[in-house]
């Protein structure tokens, strides 16, 4: 792994770094209106390891060129707790066919799931690019287990609207 690819987790002085992202993750993938309010708690509570973390690509106190962001909660029907990807991200500047940010953040989230012995839930729900992505989650997760509907609305999610002030 080259050092530009090195990811380190998260701590709370990476919030003026990731909280850009989050928003800019948030107006590039919500298929709902996102909240300023609610981005900051799912980002503080993975820096603050408040069950949950976060693995950035980017040396501490620099620019950080993709994010993932963890929580440990029950899943819906269960008690039992589990690993759930809240979102990857990578910036548009450092994305490429090659460049494999996108692969380390999801492998990160594997790593992280094994070592807390917990299963992982980790999907894509997103208006932006959903094909490609399907296709780089297979490749490194295997077969999916299941699919993901939204109904209502105008089927598009916030396509083209603007999603945070």
């Amino acid at each position: 792994m080259t050092p530009e690819l090195a990811i380190r987790c998260a701590t709370v002085d990476d919030m003026p770094e990731i909280m850009p992202m989050a928003v800019a993750a948030a107006k590039e993938n919500a298929a709902f209106d996102a909240s300023t309010e609610c981005l900051i708690q799912m980002v503080w509570r993975a820096l603050t390891l408040q069950k949950g973390l976060a693995g950035v690509i980017g040396p501490p106190q620099g620019k950080i060129e993709g994010m993932v962001v963890l929580h440990i909660d029950p899943f819906e029907y269960t008690h039992e707790l589990c690993l759930i990807e809240k979102v990857i991200w990578v910036d548009p500047a450092y994305r490429s066919a090659k460049g494999g940010r996108a692969t380390k953040l999801l492998q990160f989230a594997m790593q992280s799931a094994d070592a807390l012995g917990l299963k992982m839930c980790i999907g894509i729900l997103s208006t932006s690019r959903t094909e490609a992505k399907v296709k780089l989650y297979r490749r490194v997760l295997g077969p999916e287990s299941g699919a993901y509907w939204i109904y209502g609305g105008d089927g598009k999610g916030t396509q083209g609207h603007e999603v945070l002030a």
